[in-house]
């Protein structure tokens, strides 16, 4: 989206994960994926020793903020990291997606709370990433059972080092986790970045996923050179996860639309793009940015001459396209369907009144 106010909205990610789950490999690979989508990083490392941070700034410069010694979570509150966001997300800055990188031993339900406890009015959450060593899980589980904790409010897990435990095992272990977050494979961090932030140009309107503009390396395909044409498209990192696109002339029934976002399936982790309700509010377009259970609303006027459309792109992992779109074809209001004043209301709730006339940017 652009934006209609002066404020854009850039998301911040939250990366937790055990000590050695491959937190900083995956953000490093994220990184030299990038594309030209301009990253900032928070880096919290546990210890005098910034080893993190080090390897994280040799790619961002100026970009990265490093808060060592100790958890981030325990050594400053919401109003400091404000301070920090402040930095990263000023318009000079020009980033298009923030990432905090946390301590192995962070509480990362207290990070989300400081986000989301942000007053910063060019902070938007992008959502939990908890990455978890396949190969050590069930043992860092055993030793440290509020792992179920950290798992239980994760947006999307990252489940890392697969190349070291058995299908099997594999199977058995996705199992174990449970939950509504989306569980994605991945060996040494190479997953796709679009399930982290939408790649440029940043002309595309809605933010549709590009394959084609994936990297042609070994980082973007996840194998190596010498696997050559013989590894097939079952190897590309987007066969980690599905995309649905919709598209509907006809207006959303606003009751029927938050019904399904309310109820929405495991595993979709990401809703992005604009919705039309029509009569309800013929004045706006919605904006609708959702990540895991996190939802918001971003009414604007209609560009003058416009198209009015719904469109939407839902990313996640293990969902079911058909009935998602479906689901997304039971929500159009019917023709000639009178939507009364309450009808929107259940929307509204999604709507923080500073930021009624604010959208983010289709990067978010």
């Amino acid at each position: 989206m652009s934006p209609t106010g002066p404020t854009q909205q850039i998301p911040v990610v939250v990366l937790a994960g055990f000590l050695g789950s491959g937190k900083t490999t995956l953000l490093n690979h994220l990184l030299r994926a990038s594309r030209g989508t301009r990253i900032g990083a928070i880096v919290n490392d546990f210890g005098s020793i910034e080893i993190d941070a080090m390897t994280v700034a040799g790619q961002l410069g100026d970009a990265t903020l490093s808060l060592g010694n100790g958890c981030l979570c325990c050594a400053v509150d919401a109003s400091e990291l404000d301070v920090y966001l402040e930095k990263l997300t000023r318009p000079a800055a020009r980033l298009d997606v923030v990432v905090i990188e946390a301590s192995g031993l962070a509480e990362p339900q207290e990070l989300v709370r400081m986000v989301l406890a942000s007053e910063n009015p060019r902070v938007v959450y992008g959502g939990l990433v908890e990455v978890v060593d396949a190969a050590e899980y069930e043992a860092t589980r055993e030793k440290h059972p509020e792992i179920d904790r950290h798992l239980a409010v994760a947006d999307l897990v990252v489940l890392n080092k697969t190349d070291r435990v058995a299908r099997a095992g594999l199977d058995r272990l996705r199992a174990s986790l449970g939950g509504a977050a989306s569980v994605v494979e991945s060996v040494y961090g190479r997953v796709d970045p679009e399930l982290f932030f939408d790649r440029r140009p940043s002309t595309e309107r809605v933010g549709q996923l590009a394959f084609e503009d994936l990297l042609d390396d070994e980082e973007e395909h996840g194998h190596g050179a010498a696997c050559g044409s013989e590894c097939g498209h079952a190897a590309h990192l987007h066969t980690a996860y599905e995309s649905v696109a919709f598209t509907s002339a006809a207006p959303m029934d606003p009751r029927r639309l938050m019904a399904f976002l309310d109820s929405r399936p495991e595993g979709l982790y990401r809703i992005k793009g604009f919705v039309d309700f029509g009569a309800a509010d013929p004045r706006n377009r919605y904006g609708v940015h959702a990540v895991g259970r996190f939802l918001r609303f971003y009414p604007e006027p209609w560009p003058p001459g416009e198209e009015r459309l719904t469109q939407l792109v839902l990313i996640g992992s293990g969902t079911d396209a058909d009935g998602l779109r479906k689901s997304l074809e039971a929500a159009v209001a019917d023709p000639g369907e009178v939507q009364d004043e309450p009808a929107m209301w259940g929307v509204l709730r999604y709507v923080q009144h500073d930021e009624a006339e604010e959208a983010p940017d289709a990067d978010d």
